[in-house]
């Protein structure tokens, strides 16, 4: 029987791993498969977490991430990309040489700095170097609000500080800025910047602990979508709806927060027959 080949888009997340599942590369992958492309990654550091705590962090020594990305842009050169986790000065370093080397398009930057319960995940002592060295590559970067307090050095709280919060960010060199609005309790709006103008979109709150790895979820769904040719506010709106059922019809695993339900569109319908 001859084989049936088949066209494929290829994505890449460049990101730390989780263990349990939930974040990470593994919610990266389980992301891209649910919206019909190919995954890659480039793994930075292993994480031993799980739903309740981070335990500990292991980095990946730099030349084997030299090694990777020299192995994924050399064969299969990925139409979007994805950043998460960077978790030493030294892979800020490497990721930001190897950034300026590959240029990869479509990227989307993540700046995951803590986990759900609070673990620096990126050390504060190397924050100001991410703004420095990474934060100008982002096609699209993804700072909920503790983290945009981090990089502005200013409170936000109103809806009014998210936009300039925004409209900074993009200053420091990302092209569109989506600040997520979900640790505000009066409004989870959130707010998208392009340099030119603002587009605030609402969503509803949903009552749950279940959302074990959305950051990452929703960074690699916005990465995915433009891999399939999608503009950048169309990208984050289409997986703000995924995220949003992903959280809808999350698993109820663990004894902290759960992971939220990556192949919701897949077996949602399964469900059914």
């Amino acid at each position: 029987m001859q084989a049936q080949n088949q066209d494929a888009i290829p994505a890449l997340t460049i990101a730390g791993s989780d263990c349990s599942g939930g974040a990470g590369i593994q919610a990266d992958l389980k992301t891209f498969g649910a919206h019909n492309v190919f995954g890659m990654s480039i793994v930075l550091s292993v994480v031993a977490e799980n739903t309740a705590r981070v335990i500990s962090s292991f980095d990946v020594p730099t030349t084997i991430i030299d090694e990777q990305f020299m192995a994924v842009f050399e064969d299969i050169p990925p139409k979007a990309s994805k950043i998460g986790m960077l978790g030493s000065r030294e892979i800020i370093e490497c990721v930001a040489h190897n950034l300026a080397t590959y240029k990869p398009q479509n990227l989307v930057i993540d700046p995951v700095m803590f986990a759900k319960n609070g673990f620096p995940l990126m050390p504060e002592s190397i924050r100001a170097l991410f703004k420095e060295k990474i934060l100008h590559f982002a096609d699209v970067l993804t700072p909920n609000i503790p983290e945009a307090q981090e990089l502005c050095g200013f409170a936000i709280h109103t809806l009014e500080d998210m936009q300039e919060a925004a409209r900074s960010l993009h200053a420091l060199g990302a092209k569109v800025v989506l600040l997520k609005g979900g640790h505000r309790d009066e409004d989870c709006s959130d707010v998208v910047f392009d340099g030119r103008e603002f587009c605030v979109l609402p969503a509803p709150r949903i009552d749950t602990k279940n959302t074990h790895g959305t950051g990452c979820t929703l960074s690699s769904a916005i990465a995915a979508n433009l891999a399939l040719g999608k503009s950048p506010l169309d990208s984050i709106k289409a997986a703000k709806e995924y995220v949003f059922n992903a959280i809808l019809y999350a698993l109820n695993l663990g004894k902290g927060n759960g992971p939220t339900n990556h192949f919701h569109n897949i077996t949602r319908g399964l469900a059914k027959l």
